[in-house]
């Protein structure tokens, strides 16, 4: 009986093992897998753990070091991220850990991008994938037809004397509202006129003289 008990522990046991590693497969493998159009108020970008070097959009406050000294302790740096690392980097910092983070957001802007192009030009017009501007401008030029995009766009919530047109929400959330308001306070023009269903395209009409474009629920915003 003992002898039984034994065997059936060391399969049980191996069993679990086997299962472990198969998980750790799927998981490597998820961020490869396209995910459906975004449902919720704010799509999704390819998620990816924050960067242990300093944001990739900020510059450093305190001293950082010369062009000059911006090498690599081995190989060398294209004149491009060069120009992306130019006061950029803290004096005491690899330049290396500082490129990395401009790298893995041109990698967040590339997968959402291929997933659902509209989510990867919201990311950035909010600036959820941090330091994209300028690592697309220098480190991956692949994706500037998303950055062009994303300057012609701006975020939910309240906008001062927009441009008059017509707009798309980067969403297909059904709780996007939306309302333009003139220099007295009264409404010129609100939306959607009718409840949108999921996946709907919701646009807005901001007419010429409004004072205020104030929306929420609709994540960013481009011409249509």
């Amino acid at each position: 009986m003992y002898r039984r008990s034994a065997a059936a522990a060391v399969l049980l046991a191996a069993a679990l093992t086997l299962t472990a590693c198969s998980s750790g497969g799927d998981d490597a493998d998820a961020d490869a897998k396209a995910k459906p159009p975004a449902s919720s108020a704010a799509p999704d970008p390819a998620d990816a753990p924050a960067p242990s070097a300093p944001a990739a959009d900020a510059k450093p406050t305190g001293p950082v070091l010369p062009d000059a000294k911006l090498t690599p302790k081995t190989g060398s740096f294209t004149a491009e991220e060069k120009k992306y690392l130019s006061g950029r980097v803290p004096e005491k910092m690899d330049p290396a850990a500082v490129l990395q983070t401009g790298q893995e957001a041109c990698q967040r802007v590339a997968r959402t991008a291929k997933r659902d192009k509209d989510a990867a030009t919201g990311a950035v017009i909010i600036g959820e994938i941090a330091g994209a501007k300028d690592a697309i401008t220098h480190l991956c030029p692949d994706q500037k037809p998303i950055l062009a995009a994303a300057e012609k766009g701006f975020p939910e919530g309240p906008r001062q004397s927009p441009a008059a047109g017509n707009y798309r929400a980067l969403t297909q959330a059904t709780n996007c509202t939306w309302e333009a308001k003139g220099k007295d306070g009264a409404v010129l023009a609100s939306g959607p006129e009718t409840p949108p269903k999921a996946g709907d395209k919701i646009t807005a009409t901001i007419p010429a003289g409004t004072a205020e474009f104030n929306s929420s629920g609709c994540y960013a915003w481009i011409p249509a």
